[in-house]
């Protein structure tokens, strides 16, 4: 298998680091990256518990990140990696921003917008299950500590 330093997985990685500092610092394992031209411009992950605020998930902290990256409001010819199915929220913003590309790790079978119809722009291309394992892997390990 041909590995490319700027391939689907190799980007999920990233993301999948920014999942491990969510967790920990007690977030929920949730990782985004942003890639423009191949190049990461904008990192994040969850901090809703450190920001007291339900709207700090990776995707949307990432999509002002790159926004303010660009000095643009639209995400166009860019592509979000991140390591779980984004909510419907996070949808909606990515619909606005006009992201090119999605890349999702894990589905999320109970919150992800997949189960409310498509709530992406209609230019935007997806990809899921990249590193769907290890992305998986990261939020069980997470909520088995809690309980």
């Amino acid at each position: 298998m041909e590995f490319s330093v700027f391939s689907d997985e190799h980007f999920m990685r990233e993301a999948l680091k920014q999942a491990t500092l969510a967790a920990e610092h007690d977030e929920v394992p949730i990782g985004a990256v942003i890639v423009s031209n191949n190049k990461i411009i904008a990192k994040s992950h969850n901090q809703t518990e450190l920001l007291n605020d339900i709207t700090a998930h990776a995707e949307i902290l990432a999509i002002t990140s790159a926004s303010n990256f660009l000095g643009a409001k639209y995400l166009i010819d860019c592509t979000l990696y991140v390591t779980l199915e984004p909510c419907p929220m996070c949808a909606g913003a990515l619909f606005h921003a006009h992201i090119s590309r999605i890349v999702w790790g894990a589905d999320d079978e109970k919150r992800g917008f997949n189960r409310f119809g498509n709530l992406l722009h209609p230019k935007t291309t997806v990809t899921n299950g990249v590193l769907k394992d290890e992305c998986k892997k990261k939020l069980t390990e997470f909520f088995n500590k809690k309980h």
